[in-house]
């Protein structure tokens, strides 16, 4: 019973964590962490097309369209159409955008990647299957996922604005 005990607080301090890290970051930037992302994506190139933004983040694309457009409309990022090729089009930080990256909190994400990276093979291979393993016993296994440490949907826009509302 002692090891489901420290299992259990386990996982809630992780759910814990993720929860105050957005609320830390939502006070910081009014951002959420799927939105720090893209905008981090934005500053390694600052100029992206939604497509490659997608690839970087590891999210849907609809989900990335529907942050990059309440970005854009946050005044964080603006989309031109290509010069040599007017069908793509770029989406781009502004000065706000910018800024708003500077003062933002480190991404919860990056803070494990940085410490996850290190590990030995056969630890990272570790930690991987116990967490699937924990995943597969909340019935889990299947839900779509992006690789972003907070409670947001990802896959669907709608779910998403209505979260932005709230």
């Amino acid at each position: 019973m002692d090891a489901l005990h420290d299992a259990l607080i386990s996982i809630r301090r992780i759910l814990r964590a993720t929860e105050l890290h957005g609320k830390e970051l939502r006070a910081a930037t009014n951002l959420k962490t799927s939105q720090l992302m893209v905008l981090q994506a934005l500053e390694d190139d600052d100029d992206m097309t939604v497509g490659a933004i997608t690839d970087q983040v590891r999210m849907a694309q609809a989900s990335v369209t529907a942050i990059v457009v309440k970005l854009e409309q946050m005044g964080m990022v603006v989309r031109a159409r290509g010069t040599t090729d007017k069908r793509k089009v770029f989406v781009r930080l502004t000065k706000l955008g910018h800024s708003v990256l500077e003062e933002a909190p480190e991404a919860l994400h990056r803070r494990f990647a940085q410490q996850f990276e290190p590990l030995q093979a056969w630890e990272q291979t570790m930690i991987v299957s116990a967490l699937q393993r924990v995943a597969t016993m909340m019935n889990a296994p299947e839900l779509d996922a992006a690789p972003v440490l907070d409670f947001e949907h990802h896959d669907n826009p709608d779910q998403a604005d209505h979260a932005d509302k709230a």
